[in-house]
C-alpha cells in the first residue's frame, strides 16, 4: 500500500523524472491533487530518453510539464552524482512544493551507505520546497500500483551501472546486510518515523 507520512497541500509540483516510483506518485496524488510535473535534463542519452517518455506521458494526461537543461560545469572535487544533484535541487527550488518519489529502500541505501563512512542517517522528509511523503513506502508498492493501472514508465538505464556507489551498494552490498539484518527496512522505517516526529 502506498502511504503518505504526513498531509500535503492541495497544489503540488512532482518531480517526475519517468521511472516507475516519480510515475507511480504522479498517478496516485493526480486522484486528489491539483498536480503539474517538473522535469531535469541532465543531457545524456538516458535523460533525453526519459524526457520523450515523460513528455508524452503528460500530455496524455494534460499535465503541465517544465523542464530545465543541465547548464553549469561539474566542479572538479565533486562527483557526477553529487553535480547533478546540486544543479537538479536547485531547478526544484524554483517551484512552490514539490514532492519527489524518495521511497524506504531509498532510506535503506542511504542508511547503510552513510553507516560505512560513520554518519548513519536516512533521508529527511523535507528540504526547503521539496517534501518527501513516501519514505515508509516500499519501491515494490510503485510497482505494484502501476501494474495494476497498467501505467507504463521508463527504466532508468544507469541504474544497472555499478560505477555509481549507490547502485554498488544496491546490487553488492545490500543482499549481505539482509542476511545479516532481515528487518533491516522495519528498522529504518522506525528511523524515518521517529525523524519526523521529533
Amino acid at each position: 500500500m502506498i502511504n503518505l507520512l504526513f498531509p500535503l497541500p492541495k497544489t503540488l509540483t512532482i518531480a517526475l523524472s519517468g521511472g516507475v516510483d516519480s510515475v507511480a506518485i504522479t498517478d496516485f496524488l493526480s486522484r486528489k491533487h491539483n498536480i503539474s510535473c517538473a522535469f531535469f535534463h541532465h543531457d545524456t542519452d538516458n535523460s533525453e530518453r526519459a524526457f520523450n517518455f515523460v513528455t508524452e506521458f503528460c500530455e496524455d494526461r494534460n499535465l503541465t510539464l517544465t523542464v530545465e537543461h543541465i547548464n553549469a560545469v561539474k566542479p572538479k572535487k565533486l562527483s557526477e552524482e553529487e553535480h547533478w544533484r546540486n544543479e537538479r535541487y536547485k531547478f526544484l527550488d524554483k517551484f512552490d512544493t514539490v514532492v519527489t518519489g524518495h521511497h524506504l529502500d531509498d532510506c535503506v541505501e542511504t542508511y547503510v551507505m552513510s553507516c560505512m563512512h560513520g554518519t548513519p542517517k536516512v533521508i529527511p522528509s523535507t528540504r526547503n520546497n521539496v517534501v518527501r511523503p513516501f519514505l515508509t513506502t516500499r519501491k515494490s508498492e510503485f510497482i505494484d500500483w502501476c501494474d495494476r493501472k497498467e501505467i507504463d514508465w521508463c527504466q532508468d538505464l544507469s541504474n544497472s551501472d555499478t560505477n555509481y556507489m549507490r547502485n554498488y551498494i544496491r546490487e553488492h552490498v545490500l543482499p549481505h546486510a539482509l542476511v545479516v539484518n532481515p528487518g533491516l527496512h522495519t528498522m529504518v522505517k522506525k528511523i524515518v518515523i521517529k525523524h519526523q516526529t521529533a
